[in-house]
């Protein structure tokens, strides 16, 4: 007797900008679906138009989850990622409808389907006497510490890449071991899904540079800066915590601090963006060289959302099938 088929989920991912919540929307237009956020900065409350956070009408059409789940001075990770969308996708397959992951968080989308490594637990206290050394010392003398203790490491890092220093050299303090064999050591636990994944992408860059710039300067108009002052009022933060090194709240934090004036802030707040939306291309590039069944579409071709259902029925008729 054969296997029951696996219930089909939809991957549906891409740069900053590209189009991901209209094009999960039309899904939900046309088929039984759940969206399941994929982003690591619309985990956060209170954090809504810097992010790009689908708002409450756009939310009303559709159930949504993974958004609004923690507050900005909590940390969130690939990890507790993977567990909580695990958990949303049975519930959404339990009442007989589809689970639409969507966003632009890359090494979500990588824990999800190929598992994660063995890599110990965030260590505050750690975290803390590495945060404590980089006020004292400066990021560039923490990089140089990983250069003693694992020099490939520190080799794909900059000296100023304070989240991913404080990752790596707490990992290597923990384990003993050089980063690149912690991250081999990985236990694979497939999902039980037959995914069917898009990836929007594209064939002109400086028309996504154009399209990253128009919808920073919506940002300011909607009120972003008022949202990062409101945001600094009402919780206990710093620019350690993950969610304000967010591309954009960062700088609005520089700005509001009086270290540079609003014309910087803007021109910086968007090469922040076009290289994040680099680092989502190179990530997806690798996908669509590993994963079977991922169809690349061009979001910038007209008629994307028609597109994405149509190749999203394919999919689902070919599991049918």
């Amino acid at each position: 007797m054969s296997a029951a088929p696996l219930p089909p989920a939809i991957l549906l991912l891409g740069p900053t900008a590209s189009g991901k919540t209209a094009s999960a929307l039309a899904l939900a237009a046309a088929l039984p679906v759940e969206i399941v956020s994929v982003d690591s900065a619309q985990v956060f409350r209170d954090m809504d138009i810097g992010t790009a956070k689908p708002d409450a009408a756009e939310q009303a059409r559709c159930p949504h989850h993974l958004i609004d789940i923690c507050t900005p001075e909590e940390a969130y990770s690939a990890a507790r990622f993977r567990d909580d969308a695990l958990q949303a996708m049975a519930g959404i397959t339990a009442r007989g409808r589809i689970p639409v992951l969507a966003g632009g968080t890359m090494l979500y989308f990588k824990a999800l389907r190929e598992g994660l490594s063995d890599l110990p637990p965030a260590d505050a206290a750690l975290r803390a006497e590495i945060d404590a050394a980089a006020r004292a010392h400066g990021w560039p003398a923490l990089h140089a510490e990983l250069a003693r203790r694992d020099p490939a490491a520190a080799a794909a890092l900059k000296p100023n890449d304070a989240q991913r220093i404080q990752r790596a050299l707490e990992i290597v303090r923990l384990t003993g071991r050089p980063l690149a064999e912690s991250y081999a050591r990985r236990e694979m636990h497939s999902p039980p899904y037959r995914f069917i994944s898009v990836a929007l992408t594209l064939t002109d860059r400086a028309a996504l540079h154009a399209r990253i710039a128009q919808r920073f300067d919506a940002m300011l108009a909607a009120g972003f800066v008022d949202e990062v002052a409101r945001l600094r009022r009402h919780y206990d933060l710093s620019l350690e915590l993950p969610s304000m090194r967010c591309v954009g709240y960062r700088q609005a934090w520089d700005y509001l601090d009086g270290a540079t004036d609003a014309a910087t802030f803007r021109d910086q707040s968007i090469a922040a963006t076009r290289q994040l939306a680099k680092r989502q291309l190179t990530w997806q590039r690798k996908f669509e060289a590993q994963w079977d069944a991922l169809t690349p579409l061009d979001c910038l071709q007209p008629g994307l959302a028609t597109r994405v259902i149509a190749t999203v029925r394919r999919g689902l008729d070919d599991a049918c099938g």
